[in-house]
């Protein structure tokens, strides 16, 4: 079992819970969000509770990360989409936190189950459709029919517009979790090789050098994995929040 790739990402009843039929027990999956949450929530209020003209190491990282999602939204979304910036930058820090979490050992990696990173695609996509809606009418459905595009391709491309929109929270949510899946049930493979041959003795120690080599490789990259696939989700959060605001564009 220490060396099965797959038990990392097993859900485990911690406090079993059943209301009207329903089981809502909370889980290990449970409990690493609630941490994520209020790791982040705790650094944020502790950084920014005394700031300072010349920032310390804490504060600088909170105006960093603040600067970074907020760079991001005014490119995509221009100043308008500012007043999503709540929005964003609490996805960008919960995935991030999320994802930095899983690779300690023994702790679990929401950010690895499709429930997860799907009910954070249809959270966006479901803001988009509804302020898309509030703030341009039926205008909104602009975005689906591109100016200047003769009657008869618009038949064709109009379709193909809207089939591409639906995907968006399928490839929204499977990017996350494909990544956060694939990578760690990699890691997981190599470290099971370094344990397994230097059960074997001298010449087990020496074949397990290779394998250790590229755990820590890998545990570097995955590093960086956690940040790029929560700068990805900002990103693409932006450009569909952009959608909204400006459907013609």
């Amino acid at each position: 079992m220490a060396t099965d790739p797959i038990h990392q990402f097993q859900i485990t009843k911690l406090l079993p819970l059943e209301v009207a039929g329903f089981d809502v027990s909370f889980t290990n999956s449970a409990l690493f969000m609630v941490a994520t949450v209020a790791l982040s929530s705790a650094f944020l209020i502790f950084s920014t509770s005394g700031r300072g003209l010349i920032p310390g190491r804490a504060q600088s990282i909170s105006e960093m990360a603040y600067e970074f999602i907020a760079n991001i939204l005014r490119q995509s979304a221009g100043s308008e989409g500012m007043k999503f910036f709540p929005l964003v930058f609490s996805l960008f820090v919960f995935i991030l936190i999320a994802n930095l979490f899983g690779m300690f050992p023994y702790f679990f990696t929401v950010t690895s189950h499709i429930i997860i990173t799907a009910a954070l695609a249809l959270l966006v996509i479901g803001i988009v459709l509804i302020y898309g809606f509030w703030r341009n009418g039926i205008g909104f459905l602009k975005l689906f029919v591109p100016g200047g595009v003769p009657p008869i391709l618009a038949a064709i491309i109009v379709p193909i517009e809207v089939l591409s929109f639906i995907s968006r929270p399928l490839s929204l949510s499977v990017r996350l979790f494909a990544n956060m899946l694939a990578g760690h049930i990699t890691l997981k493979v190599f470290a099971g090789f370094v344990v397994t041959l230097t059960g074997m003795g001298f010449g087990g120690m020496l074949g397990a050098l290779l394998p250790l080599a590229f755990t820590v490789a890998l545990t570097a990259l995955e590093f960086l994995v956690a940040f790029l696939q929560a700068y990805v989700f900002a990103i693409l959060t932006c450009m569909y929040l952009n959608d909204a605001i400006h459907p013609s564009h």
